[in-house]
């Protein structure tokens, strides 16, 4: 039976780990938000709390979900306690819920923070009356790239949400532009998160990346005076009293009217442990094979002087009770004799 030799791998220079980041491109455009299939992507829930968007009508096999929309206000807000208010206690919940999960807790008495609109979270300038739109797992992978984030809406009427009182454009682009790996970003508990800027760097948001939550303040539409209207039943509210009065999944729908594209980088992390397989050149010029000898002479020599030969075709990786833990095959053998050495990189993903 042949011997099988084992080579240690060194941890500090024959293994090393690296982390590598694989960007995909995300379009999202507005035909398919505001209603491609007539809704019928638009998935409502009977508790009320929030929308689900679907790339294809949602009873379709081939429907993947996009995000989910949901609004909610602060209980400190200027709507909070408003006449004829449809669904408060949910759309205080709604926004409780993404405050906790995303900023936590503060204070001695376990407040709950607010959105604020700066990077300090210092509790001045806060969204205390938010859109909350929640991306599919699906399409932000591991996170949102950070400065990649953009989001085009409407801010004009209901009629036309997409041109002002006088016919101009009225759309603002909201962007993280000042965002990027290395600054521009703050952290809190829902992990790194940047600010959404108009063009004329008013603040209109917040993007979480790892959680890839965008949260958008109603004060883009403070001066619409027909934020949410609809034929059947017939209702025209201003942002303010669409928050009170509308209920979310009419709320969602206004705001899906006005999305017009939606564009972000999305990452995927993979994380690596590369090894460094050391064939020195005095060591695996034999096979292990029974069939490389043939009557006590070994097959691929033709004269009794000549060097042995053989060809590595697989490595394996053992633990240190010599168990067998991987296997990695090579693309074509390699041949190998006393003259050569040989280092083979093997890298595991996970």
């Amino acid at each position: 039976m042949a011997v099988i030799n084992y080579e240690p791998l060194d941890s500090s220079t024959d293994v090393t780990t690296t982390v590598t980041l694989l960007y995909e491109a995300i379009p999202l455009t507005g035909t398919i938000v505001s209603g491609t299939y007539s809704d019928e992507n638009i998935k409502n829930f009977t508790h009320g709390m929030f929308q689900a968007v679907y790339d294809y009508p949602y009873l379709s096999s081939s429907a993947n979900h996009i995000f989910d929309l949901a609004v909610g206000y602060s209980s400190n807000s200027t709507v909070s306690g408003s006449t004829s208010v449809t669904q408060e206690s949910k759309k205080i919940n709604m926004y409780n819920e993404f405050a906790q999960v995303l900023l936590g807790y503060t204070g001695s008495n376990n407040t709950v923070r607010e959105f604020e609109k700066d990077l300090n979270l210092d509790n001045t300038g806060s969204i205390r009356n938010a859109f909350f739109v929640n991306f599919s797992r699906l399409i932000t992978k591991d996170q949102i790239k950070k400065g990649s984030f953009s989001m085009t809406i409407g801010t004009g009427s209901w009629a036309d949400p997409f041109r002002d009182a006088a016919g101009n454009a009225g759309v603002e682009t909201l962007t993280d532009a000042s965002a990027s790996a290395t600054g521009g970003t703050n952290n809190t508990i829902g992990g790194d998160y940047g600010l959404l800027y108009t063009t004329g760097s008013t603040v209109r948001g917040v993007v979480f990346y790892q959680a890839g939550i965008a949260i958008l303040s109603t004060s883009s539409w403070d001066g619409v005076a027909d934020f949410n209207s609809s034929s059947s039943p017939v209702y025209s509210y201003n942002t303010a009293q669409s928050l009170a009065s509308a209920s979310i999944s009419g709320s969602c729908d206004a705001l899906r009217h006005r999305i017009q594209n939606i564009s972000f980088n999305n990452t995927t992390e993979i994380n690596s442990t590369i090894y460094f397989c050391r064939v020195p050149h005095n060591k695996y010029n034999y096979s292990a094979n029974p069939t490389y000898v043939s009557s006590s002479e070994i097959r691929v020599k033709s004269i009794a002087s000549d060097t042995p030969i053989s060809y590595i075709t697989t490595i394996g990786l053992y633990s240190p009770n010599n168990e067998l833990m991987a296997i990695a095959k090579l693309s074509e053998p390699l041949r190998k004799d006393p003259s050569n050495e040989i280092t083979l990189r093997v890298r595991l993903d996970y």
